[in-house]
């Protein structure tokens, strides 16, 4: 037998820190090159995004009454709402429903037969999408620039620490939709409408939460200030307004973002890891 065997049922694989690394860019490069593929559905992503900035620019300025501080002060806080949402969708959809979809390929069986690292298969179905939402959020961010006549931008790098923070909650949010997809199948996607629906309104990512809180303050006290990702919009967009932020003081915020940037993916791991594993042993992994 062969002196590089090193595990049965591994074969001559190997189980170490290198094959995560080239699981992760193996995978990342198949989601570009998918993405590549379609060229047209991908210049008709980007049409759509800027079409909905700009009508929340247009509505902005319509609002404001002519005066440029609120309007570049309430561009902004639309502008940097939305980035955060964008992650927020793309990590829903491109984590969770790309499990979906290798189950309609018949390809996630074999997939998961193989000895390749499944947290980096998991990572790697969003690091490329990321990848492709960051120039949609430069350009976005750019459009409203140009319309509302400048953006407040304070505290840059603390606002992309609080940025960085908040995408790796949104992982663990991924992580949990994707466990879910694998049970629910096509049903899930009225879930994950629903979330973004809901965070979109109850995060207040598009208006400032006091406009919420002047349709009802029980919505912000016991809805708002419950949600992690509340505090992750209102950290990163008064982080970059240079205004305090709305829901909890400073320190506050920093600690539920980080709290929930560190532990929000590993939880959620865990939880699609139990899902994925009850599959397994039940046979229905990979049905349709």
């Amino acid at each position: 037998m062969n002196d590089a065997v090193v595990n049965r049922g591994f074969g001559l694989a190997r189980l170490d820190l290198r094959q995560r690394f080239e699981t992760f860019a193996t995978m990342a490069r198949k989601t570009l090159l998918e993405y590549s593929r379609y060229p047209i559905a991908f210049a008709a992503l980007f049409a759509q995004i800027f079409l909905i900035i700009l009508l929340f620019v247009l509505t902005t300025v319509a609002f404001a009454g002519g005066d440029p501080v609120r309007i570049s002060t309430f561009a902004g806080a639309m502008a940097y709402g939305f980035v955060v949402n964008i992650i927020l969708s793309f990590t829903l959809w491109e984590i969770g429903f790309s499990i979906r979809e290798e189950q309609v390929r018949g390809t996630l069986e074999s997939l998961y037969l193989s000895p390749a690292n499944k947290f980096s298969n998991l990572v790697s179905r969003i690091f490329a999408v990321l990848s492709i939402t960051i120039v949609m959020c430069l350009g976005g961010l750019a459009l409203v620039s140009a319309v509302a006549g400048g953006l407040p931008a304070h505290n840059v790098g603390k606002g992309l620490l609080a940025l960085l923070l908040t995408t790796s909650g949104f992982l663990g949010l991924g992580f949990i939709f994707a466990g879910v997809t694998i049970k629910l199948k096509e049903t899930a996607q009225l879930l994950v409408n629903g979330l973004q629906f809901f965070f979109m309104i109850f995060s207040a990512m598009f208006f400032p939460f006091s406009a919420l809180r002047n349709v009802s303050p029980a919505i912000v006290d016991y809805i708002s200030a419950m949600l992690p990702v509340s505090y992750c919009v209102d950290l990163f967009r008064s982080t970059l307004l240079g205004t305090p932020p709305e829901l909890a003081p400073w320190n506050v915020e920093w600690v539920i973002v980080l709290a929930f940037g560190l532990l929000s993916p590993l939880i959620g791991y865990l939880v699609y890891d139990r899902i994925e594993r009850k599959a397994r042993m039940e046979g229905s992994l990979g049905e349709y």
